[in-house]
């Protein structure tokens, strides 16, 4: 009998996990760090939700997990076997069937009405569709640019027949989160000739016609073949058409649909083999590598083929023997995903840390959210500088560390200026000079967010940011700037109000008006001053000064107790299953008016290591068990949305055992494994292994003893050098009685 630990990674990934309940994924086909999709397209501003019951076609460009709206679905092309009365895809769309539908890595299949079956896969730079339609019929495809997923508007597009197999165009469409209109190049191309074919525009179809293009409004282009099946490659660039063409060229040219499907789940079997799990429980394999899958999506590949990318400054650079990466979610990614992947995938970080430096160099400041060629200015604080030094501190900035030092001192001493499209540290006026950053909603903004209107998290997170750099600083030789530095990674204190209670508990940050007055009235369960978040929550995102944070509250008793309040201690033990979903904050935009632990969203993620930082461990691991309960093999298993894999990497470093509390430090905070043993093969042909003999998933075990041959400075901390080494760790577990 075939051990379960043994199975092909492919077949243990469910991707229509997060596909409700706004995690936001998408169920298609991608490569790994792939720039182009192939996925359906439905009624949900992210694409695909499970529920929805028509598709409107099958588009080639998404983001996994994101929050805001405008999420692409670009270029969607849908089979149909009679020309539609009407080209808006909201009233051509087809109805379909979970029945028989798949979703693995690099494949997709579903079955439409009118009996046609669709197949997905996708290239790098191209997505892949198989269209079968009924026995003796003639099929059409209809090639939509005027239209994308919902809510995401497209300005203009335009499209070309050029000949009988293959249709180019372009499609600008809005950017995320506030951000400007960008234009998208592609190029589709069919394996076999078709026999007729028109364009769309606002005032109808035009049978035989090659061009249409305009402004907003309905646009595409239909083509009709001969029965049979027929396959559809459609690649992206954001360069040019001669880019996406080439693109299309060289990654498509002369290999069937299922030359390309082997491809691609070969290229995600060599990806997910680099994590081995032992369970014999197929729903914790499924959401484990779910979870490491959904990681591996993003950031998205920039460049094409030929290494052209388009920059910052909107020009045409080339990144040669490297690949330049975008799409950053920085506020969200620096936490847990970015870590991930700096530890596990090195080569690539190696190409993500250089792609953020050509982010300055060509746009003038690091960004914050960068979104294709620009940047958004969505969310606050500033989460480029954990980002940049966490991958400085992993070994990936080598030859660049005085330059990307330099781009963070920059970001973190100054303001970008008003003619520039970067926000950047928007609330550092008042920051230097007062050590936080005023509570002001009429501050102006360049972008849908700035640093003042959330004036209470934008300092914590400065202070956090600074601290960080202080590590970098110190070890660099920047003595002076380590000082400094290190003085303001203390300026959480500065927001500490000894005189607010709230459920029997005094003391909170609480927000400060320009004239240094704080905010009045205020409550610390409100949402005033915090982005996405409460006084509640982000009271713990003082890692750096876990000291300062236990003398705020009283000592470790009194933080002990506030912990066990904020999680809900007492109701875990008992039931951690219930208690979760009824105490925690169940809700994925759920963020203000709560008191609770959230664990849908990112300002509180570390929480639960708190509790090994002030000396209590066991209870650490409790908590995380009881979050893990929270991810299931079903359309509802990511807890908010998995903001481009963020989640997803929570969840991977809580199985594995482990997790980077404090950016910067290359220390991981251990808790109890979910797996009797896992091996996490590094790209440096070392291994770490974790062993759990005892490891049972229905009991709320902690760490009873943690062994290895490495001496490490203390007992609880993992070093990262002790991981890249190679190393075994035995941990012994204890179950605790309810």
């Amino acid at each position: 009998m075939r051990r379960v630990d043994a199975l092909d990674p492919i077949e243990s990934v469910n991707t229509f996990i997060g596909t409700k309940d706004e995690g936001n994924t998408f169920p298609g086909a991608s490569m790994p760090f792939g720039k182009a999709h192939s996925s359906p397209v439905g009624s949900h501003y992210a694409g695909y939700r499970y529920d929805d019951a028509v598709i409107r076609g099958f588009g080639h460009f998404f983001l996994s997990g994101a929050g805001c709206w405008e999420q692409g679905g670009l270029v969607p092309i849908l089979p149909v076997t009679q020309l539609p009365t009407s080209f808006d895809h909201k009233r051509y769309g087809a109805r379909y069937s979970h029945e028989g539908e798949i979703g693995k890595p690099g494949y997709y299949k579903v079955k439409l009405d009118r009996d046609i079956t669709v197949e997905c896969t996708a290239t790098t730079r191209a997505g892949v569709e198989r269209y079968t339609f009924p026995s003796g019929n003639n099929g059409t495809l209809l090639v939509n640019v005027g239209q994308a997923n919902d809510k995401e508007p497209v300005f203009a597009s335009s499209v070309k027949v050029v000949d009988d197999r293959t249709i180019t165009g372009t499609v600008e469409t809005q950017a995320f989160c506030g951000g400007r209109p960008y234009i998208t190049c592609f190029t589709t191309r069919f394996d076999r000739p078709f026999r007729e074919f028109g364009t769309w525009g606002p005032s109808g179809s035009k049978p035989g016609q090659r061009e249409s293009a305009g402004g907003a409004g309905l646009r595409g282009a239909w083509v009709t073949f001969d029965p049979g099946p027929v396959t559809a490659c459609t690649a992206l660039s954001q360069v040019d058409g001669q880019g996406a063409t080439n693109n299309l060229q060289e990654e498509t040219s002369g290999k069937t649909f299922d030359d390309l499907r082997n491809e691609a789940q070969d290229a995600w079997r060599r990806e997910l083999c680099c994590v081995e799990i032992e369970t014999e429980d197929w729903d914790e394999r499924a959401v484990f590598y779910t979870a490491l899958y959904h990681v591996l999506l993003q950031p998205l590949t920039g460049s094409d083929v030929d290494g052209r990318y388009r920059g910052f400054d909107n020009r045409i650079h080339h990144a040669e023997d490297w690949t330049y990466y975008e799409y950053f979610s920085l506020w969200d990614t620096y936490r847990a995903h970015n870590q991930l992947l700096a530890l596990i995938r090195t080569t690539r970080s190696r190409d993500i840390a250089r792609s953020v430096l050509a982010i300055h160099e060509q746009g003038g400041w690091l960004p914050r959210w960068a979104f294709a060629n620009q940047e958004t200015n969505c969310m606050t604080g500033d989460p480029v500088t954990p980002f940049l030094v966490d991958l400085w501190r992993f070994g990936h900035l080598k030859g660049f560390e005085e330059q990307a030092y330099r781009a963070l001192l920059q970001n973190a001493d100054g303001i970008p200026p008003e003619s520039s499209r970067f926000q950047g540290r928007s609330g550092n006026p008042n920051y230097l000079a007062n050590g936080f950053v005023q509570y002001d909603k009429r501050f102006p903004k360049k972008g849908q967010d700035t640093d003042p209107h959330h004036g209470a998290s934008a300092t914590l997170e400065y202070a956090l940011a600074d601290a960080t750099l202080a590590i970098m600083a110190e070890e660099l030789g920047h003595e002076e700037d380590a000082e400094r530095l290190h003085k303001r990674g203390l300026n959480h204190r500065t927001l500490w109000d000894h005189s607010v209670t709230d459920r029997g508990f005094t003391g909170f940050p609480r927000p400060k008006l320009q004239n240094g007055a704080w905010l009045t009235p205020f409550t610390p369960q409100g949402p005033e001053g915090f982005h996405e978040g409460t006084a509640w929550q982000y009271q713990w995102l003082v890692q750096q000064d876990v000291p300062g944070l236990i003398t705020a509250l009283g000592g470790k008793a009194a933080a002990e107790a506030r912990l066990d309040d904020f999680f809900a201690y007492p109701d875990l033990l008992i039931d951690p299953a219930r208690a979760v979903r009824e105490k925690w904050v169940v809700g994925p935009y759920d963020y203000y008016n709560q008191f609770r632990y959230n664990p849908n969203n990112e300002p509180d993620l570390h929480a639960p290591w708190m509790y090994a930082l002030i000396g209590k461990p066991e209870k650490t691991s409790v908590v995380v068990r009881a979050a893990q309960t929270l991810f299931v093999n079903g359309p509802a298993g990511v807890t908010g949305n998995d903001d481009l894999g963020t989640m997803s990497a929570w969840y991977v470093f809580s199985a594995l055992g482990m997790y980077p509390v404090v950016p910067g430090t290359g220390e991981f905070v251990p808790h109890a494994p979910r797996f009797r043993r896992a091996v996490v093969h590094l790209e440096n042909g070392k291994d770490i292994v974790i062993k759990a003999e005892d490891a049972d998933v229905t009991k709320t075990q902690v760490v009873q003893r943690t062994r290895s041959g490495w001496l490490a400075r203390t007992k609880d901390r993992i070093e990262l050098a002790q991981l890249r080494s190679g190393t075994t760790l035995e941990v012994d577990l204890h179950t605790l009685s309810n």
